[in-house]
């Protein structure tokens, strides 16, 4: 029997819709530039980022404006969750909170992207659903009820398999894992005191308040 040195966390994971069972997080995978957006160009192949586990928050959480940035932004993505031999799960609208400018700087080859995207309370989800098929729902986000990002789920230049066909020449996925599909155009700063709402058709939408820095 192993004896630790102090206790160790506890397993991270995500409400399912409709189940009082739990999906356990073993790591999260995040798409970049999956949309049509003027602003970056895409590749022939899809990238990828991650983000460790220890940074997935359930919705309906009040999260701290983060520190070492004065650039905190918002974006929507479905997310897909991995069950047996990479198998899918089921699906979850989520947003990838990023310091985007502390991203920037990095896009610009100053430093990696973790500082930027893999941060405390930057990957929320809201609850998994197992009866869901993408197509050409529409994906959506507010902020204070204000449109921000708007789009189909079908402008996504990889789709679902693809994606998880790719990544799979990458790394060995297992169940638990989770991707972040990519976010549409639009996505903006957010202030202490606003509310933000995401939504994808047919899925449970995903809130989060973003409170003064302590």
């Amino acid at each position: 029997m192993k004896h630790y040195a102090f206790p160790p966390v506890p397993q991270v994971s995500a409400e399912i819709s409709g189940s009082d069972e739990f999906f356990p997080v073993r790591r999260i995978f995040c798409v970049g530039c999956n949309y049509a957006d003027p602003e970056v160009e895409g590749g022939e192949l899809p990238f990828y980022f991650t983000k460790s586990a220890a940074a997935l928050i359930p919705s309906r959480q009040r999260i701290a404006f983060p520190s070492g940035t004065g650039d905190f932004r918002h974006e929507v993505e479905l997310v897909v969750a991995l069950g047996e031999y990479a198998s899918i799960f089921g699906y979850a609208c989520g947003l990838d909170m990023a310091r985007r400018d502390l991203h920037v700087a990095a896009r610009g080859g100053i430093q990696a992207w973790d500082l930027g995207k893999d941060f405390d309370n930057s990957a929320v989800i809201g609850p998994i659903s197992r009866d869901f098929t993408p197509g050409s729902q529409a994906i959506s986000l507010t902020v204070n009820g204000d449109p921000r990002q708007c789009a189909s789920l079908s402008a996504m230049a990889w789709k679902v398999p693809q994606i998880i066909s790719h990544l799979a020449t990458l790394y060995r996925l297992e169940a638990g894992d989770l991707i972040f599909t990519g976010t549409p155009a639009g996505t903006g700063p957010v202030h202490p005191g606003d509310v933000i709402k995401g939504e994808i058709e047919d899925l449970a939408p995903v809130w989060l308040t973003i409170e003064p820095r302590d």
